[in-house]
């Protein structure tokens, strides 16, 4: 595994391009198929290009604060405490590789938006703890570690797909109605997907650590830049003192007053308090997640000052994606207005029987996400083609939901486009770590392909 996982990382780091440049040729990938394998004209094509940018600007927003608040809230000093001692948990380069592996699973299953920051949190820590004991661990393995939660998240409590045919007046609620999580990401062959990958992917991830000889380990600049700032103060740096808040003009001092906070808190779970206890943690929509991390946050910072420094680091580590999602959104445009996608999704219903379909509609979902690499996106244009197929052949619901979102996340492994704040966090291209998450992706495949085929 070693020899094989490090033959794949070297393919990538001299071969996959920078996420930009794979989102401009996969366009004209989509472009291409869309003019020979339909009847729009280029000129057509062009104007389904230009208008998918603009079709999920919602979703969009609502993906970029899932990023901000997410990384505010890793990134407050009760998190970031959090990290640093999972951190010194790590004995040895296994050990590491295990611990922010498992750390960033578990968080991508809570929150995708969370385990993607925190797990690129936790990678430059551990990084860095080793380093400062003498232990040599290979840092862009540790990073593909923590992009596990990627992998993993739409069987999580945040996947998009089974949470918004849990909202009330999603687009396919005539044709399904409500599909409660129970049906999703809680039936049994969901869950034991979970539990294998969750053991099994640190222990593969372990198992490619090179050779003392062939370790890369983290630089001490990144290592300084990334880690410093949270070693128990957040992002915003170190917490002024009385005296220093004393000093500031009465304006100023409002941006450092827990009052201010704590009424924004207290009025935030007069609505949060009774709708978890009504619905639980299992009836979250993707608002009311974005407004449990952002309350969460602002708690756990204390002072807006605080946390607005962390949000806009986060907004940085956003910033790609901003400019990323409309080229996307255009592909999207494409596969959806053309027929494209549909032509596709159809291909494999053609050979499809009841029991074989789950595991051909996770495959296609797998295809779909190079293109439409938006878990909420791909449902948008994926799911009516899907619950139509279930409902001629007579498969639950929440059946053909689960295989679009398996589908979906698996092949994040090898889509560089959701790595992107990972990547900037830890200053590596994209071709330095998904050679390592390509064999995970591989794993990930065969386990989910066996629970959705086995376990229905």
């Amino acid at each position: 595994m070693r020899r094989f996982g490090n033959a794949l990382a070297a393919f990538s780091t001299r071969w996959v391009p920078d996420a930009f440049v794979f989102a401009v040729i996969l366009s004209g990938l989509v472009f291409g198929m869309a003019l020979f394998l339909t009847d729009r004209t280029p000129v057509e094509l062009v104007g389904d290009w230009y208008g998918g940018f603009w079709n999920l600007l919602e979703f969009g927003m609502q993906m970029t604060l899932v990023l901000v608040t997410g990384y505010a809230l890793a990134s407050s000093p009760p998190a970031r405490g959090a990290i640093v001692r999972v951190a010194g948990l790590a004995r040895g380069p296994m050990s590491a590789v295990g611990v922010t592996a498992l750390g960033a699973a578990l968080l991508g299953i809570v929150h995708w938006g969370l385990g993607l920051i925190a797990g690129a949190l936790l990678a430059v820590e551990v990084a860095r703890s080793c380093k400062d004991r003498g232990i040599k661990v290979h840092f862009p393995l540790l990073v593909a570690g923590g992009y596990l939660g990627l992998m993993v998240w739409h069987s999580g409590l945040s996947g998009s797909a089974p949470l918004l045919v849990n909202t009330p007046g999603h687009f396919l609620e005539d044709q399904i109605g409500l599909v409660p999580l129970s049906e999703t990401i809680f039936q049994p062959f969901n869950l034991v997907f979970l539990v294998v990958v969750i053991v099994g992917a640190p222990l593969l991830l372990m198992s490619m650590h090179p050779k003392a000889g062939e370790v890369e380990e983290i630089d001490d600049a990144r290592g300084e830049s990334e880690a410093e700032g949270g070693r128990g103060s957040g992002a915003s740096g170190p917490i002024p003192t009385r005296t220093e808040i004393r000093a500031l003009s009465p304006a100023q001092r409002l941006m450092h007053s827990r009052i201010l906070v704590y009424a924004v808190v207290a009025v935030g779970l007069v609505h949060l308090v009774p709708a978890l206890v009504t619905n639980g943690v299992v009836g979250m929509d993707i608002n009311l997640l974005n407004f449990t991390f952002l309350m969460a946050g602002l708690g756990l910072h204390g002072t807006l000052a605080s946390y607005s420094t962390a949000a806009a680091e986060g907004a940085k580590t956003a910033s790609a994606v901003i400019v990323q999602f409309p080229f996307y959104a255009g592909i999207m445009g494409i596969m959806d207005s053309s027929g494209l996608l549909e032509i596709i999704t159809q291909w494999f219903i053609s050979f499809s029987t009841p029991f074989t379909y789950p595991f051909w509609a996770l495959m296609s979902a797998a295809l779909v996400n190079f293109a439409v690499p938006s878990g909420g996106g791909q449902w948008a244009v994926q799911g009516p083609v899907v619950m139509g197929a279930t409902e001629s052949l007579g498969i639950a619901p929440g059946v053909g939901v689960m295989a679009v979102g398996m589908g979906d996340q698996l092949t994040n492994g090898i889509q560089p486009f959701w790595a992107l704040p990972l990547l900037a966090l830890a200053r590596l291209r994209a071709g330095q770590v998904l050679g390592y998450t390509a064999v995970v992706m591989i794993f990930a495949i065969v386990v989910a392909s066996l629970c959705i085929t086995f376990l229905t």
